[in-house]
């Protein structure tokens, strides 16, 4: 028997649709952002990678809940797409587009001025964009791109908001991770591209791990400024995350992905979680998982010293270039 027979046996889609149908009701019972009335007029939020996949429905949420909202974006077509459809989508006008590339530093720190010049106020950041599978590549500032678009960009963005963040406080900082941080590695040769196997998600999974453990020291050093910082976990979703792996990955990913993985709609309900529901309110230092429980990461995330460590590398990493 071929794999072909296989796949179009009456068994076996059957039995994949059954299992696609009990994967599926697992997850109903987790908190539903429909059903959560907090409203955030008068608030303003910033979601990163806003004109696709989760980030889109972030934003489409906040737009809904009638914020106002800054989507940063790299591409200016898919960018300038995403704000019409949530403007047509939700009825609110006053969503804009801003324009960043998170592994450029110099991008980062100009989309920073941009917000610190025009905004007043900033409630919540969604550190959301994230990319997977990039072969080598060395930005112009000397860094892995993959480290500089997943940790290194949004560590600097977010830390060049700050002070605003903490004028407008009670705010939230939300950094979308991964459950695959529990794979990655320290090492901060990573940053400049050393010592690194490029095959997969294995950077990825560096990153991610980077991702929690600077947001853990972050949550540490605001404690008293009236600013929460969490990790959360979106679940495994089916999104365009996997466009830089070969086509064999992508096919099965996306294959599977149909049956089993969460939709982009479904991902974004996690990190809605943490950015608005009442229950997380004065919640700090904390990694949510995708059915919006607080559950631990992995040991070496929890690591006070190691936080210190990677918050201070980062910082000088990304302040003196």
């Amino acid at each position: 028997m071929n794999w072909s027979d296989i796949l179009y046996s009456p068994i076996w889609v059957v039995s994949t649709a059954l299992l696609a149908f009990v994967v599926r009701a697992q997850r109903r019972g987790v908190w539903d952002p429909h059903a959560c009335a907090v409203r955030l007029k008068g608030k303003t939020a910033i979601v990163t990678g806003a004109n696709t996949g989760i980030g889109k429905f972030i934003a489409l949420d906040f737009a809904r809940r009638g914020a106002r909202v800054i989507l940063a974006c790299r591409s200016e077509s898919r960018g300038t797409a995403a704000l019409q459809e949530i403007r047509e989508k939700t009825g609110n006008s006053d969503v804009h587009l801003r324009l960043v590339d998170l592994s450029s530093l110099d991008s980062v720190r100009g989309f920073a001025e941009g917000i610190l010049q025009e905004e007043k106020a900033l409630h919540i950041l969604v550190n959301n964009a994230a990319v997977s599978g990039l072969p080598r590549e060395i930005t112009k500032d000397g860094l892995d791109a993959t480290f500089a678009t997943n940790h290194l960009g949004p560590f600097l963005l977010t830390n060049l908001l700050l002070d605003l963040m903490k004028r407008s406080a009670p705010s939230r900082i939300v950094t979308v991770s991964s459950v695959n941080h529990k794979k990655g590695q320290v090492d901060f040769s990573h940053f400049h591209g050393e010592n690194l196997t490029y095959f997969m998600d294995k950077v990825y999974n560096h990153t991610k791990l980077h991702n929690v453990i600077c947001t853990n020291e972050l949550a540490r050093r605001l404690q008293g400024t009236g600013v929460t910082a969490n990790s959360v976990h979106p679940g495994v979703v089916l999104t365009e995350v996997m466009r830089h792996y070969p086509f064999m990955a992508r096919f099965l990913f996306n294959l599977i992905g149909f049956f089993f993985f969460k939709s982009s709609e479904e991902g974004a309900v996690s990190p809605i979680y943490c950015a608005v529901a009442e229950e997380m309110e004065g919640i700090t230092g904390k990694y949510i998982d995708s059915d919006c429980s607080l559950t631990l990461p992995v040991t070496i995330a929890r690591d006070p010293a190691l936080g210190v460590k990677d918050f201070e590398i980062s910082e000088r990493v990304t302040s003196k270039l």
